[in-house]
């Protein structure tokens, strides 16, 4: 939006050039964002305790998350506010990829809040059925997926590529939708699995996304994919804001949202946050180097299936308990503990992951 307004301003002024500028614009989107976010976070939980809209913890967890019971929840609505506005600010609006990203947040966003609305508003505790969510989720999936295809301008749009190997892509052709599904349900649900304890989830998220902005900034940027043998995408480095947004976003929860935690985001900011970074990393044909960098949630989620697997095989468990952070805590670490090695394992699998643009 404030594009094209810079944009009329530079005829009187050449001074507005400067934002046309992706790199400015993308660190103005991480610092509106992260304003925003301080700026409402407060008001925010000042409300959702006012309307007793707080989280419910199992007994048959660590004791320690008992004293948690009743901090508001549903405070992802302050991270999609946040991505939002900024991303309408400061992101070409008339970028496809800008929309399709914005869009899917939003959409699983409200999948989430519809699920956190029944649970912690109506008191049901099954939420949103499993079924109905899924069902949404999977519209809301394969729609982002068509509109990636359907707009495909050349071949390396919907062709997977190999990290670490020299110019080895796989040609998808329609079963790029199938993939870019299972990436952007995949990477949601991973998110939310790993959304158990203060800060554990957000962190990551933003690390993710800063590294992600590298990508598209590269992929978009001619010379550079050709320097680094990455697919050159048009336009796909608008995604640079949004990412921007997204990091500014989480930075500003994290002020609230850090050990211990005034606030919680729920389905509503995990289910979105998660979607975020799976259409991205799609957007910018990464969607492998998505799972080595967001190895954190892939545990997670593998700890969870594992669990069930071996639970409903020999009626043994392989976790102390399910998700892989609860495993550790009843193991005796300290929840900080956990929190700041995985926070710590994710920068070493977000610069793993970051090194596959040199390593061919």
């Amino acid at each position: 939006m404030l594009l094209y307004l810079t944009a009329w301003l530079a005829q009187f002024d050449s001074g507005f050039n400067v934002f046309r500028y992706l790199t400015l614009r993308a660190i103005l989107g991480v610092l509106t964002a992260l304003m925003i976010a301080l700026l409402i976070g407060r008001p925010m939980i000042r409300r959702l305790r006012a309307y007793k809209i707080g989280q419910t913890v199992r007994d048959d967890g660590p004791q320690s998350h008992l004293s948690k019971t009743g901090t508001p929840t549903m405070g992802g609505a302050l991270l999609l506010v946040a991505i939002g506005i900024s991303s309408l600010l400061w992101a070409d609006l008339a970028n496809r990829y800008v929309w399709i990203a914005l869009l899917t947040t939003l959409a699983f966003g409200a999948i989430g809040l519809v699920d956190d609305y029944k649970k912690l508003v109506m008191r049901d505790p099954r939420g949103l059925a499993a079924r109905w969510k899924y069902f949404w989720q999977t519209i809301a999936g394969f729609a982002a997926a068509a509109a990636l295809y359907m707009s495909a301008a050349s071949p390396a749009e919907t062709a997977l590529l190999i990290p670490y190997t020299k110019n080895l892509a796989l040609q998808l052709g329609p079963w790029f939708i199938l993939l870019t599904y299972f990436v952007i349900v995949g990477s949601s649900n991973a998110v939310n699995l790993t959304d158990g304890l203060d800060g554990l989830a957000i962190m990551p998220t933003v690390l993710v996304a800063g590294a992600l902005a590298v990508f598209v900034y590269a992929a978009g940027h001619s010379e550079i994919a050709s320097y680094l043998l990455i697919p050159h995408i048009p336009d796909v480095g608008e995604l640079v804001v949004f990412c921007g947004a997204l990091v500014g976003a989480g930075l500003g929860f994290l002020w609230f949202n850090a050990y211990p935690a005034q606030v919680f985001m729920g389905d509503v900011g995990a289910l979105a946050l998660g979607a975020a970074l799976g259409v991205v990393a799609v957007a910018a044909r990464q969607e492998l180097v998505l799972f080595v960098m967001g190895g954190v949630f892939v545990m997670e989620t593998l700890s969870v299936m594992l669990q069930v697997m071996s639970f409903k095989l020999t009626g043994r468990r392989i976790f102390r308990m399910a998700p892989l952070h609860h495993h550790f805590e009843l193991k005796g670490w300290p929840e900080p503990r956990v929190i700041v090695r995985f926070w710590i394992l994710t920068v070493v699998l977000v610069l793993i992951g970051l090194a596959s643009l040199k390593i061919r």
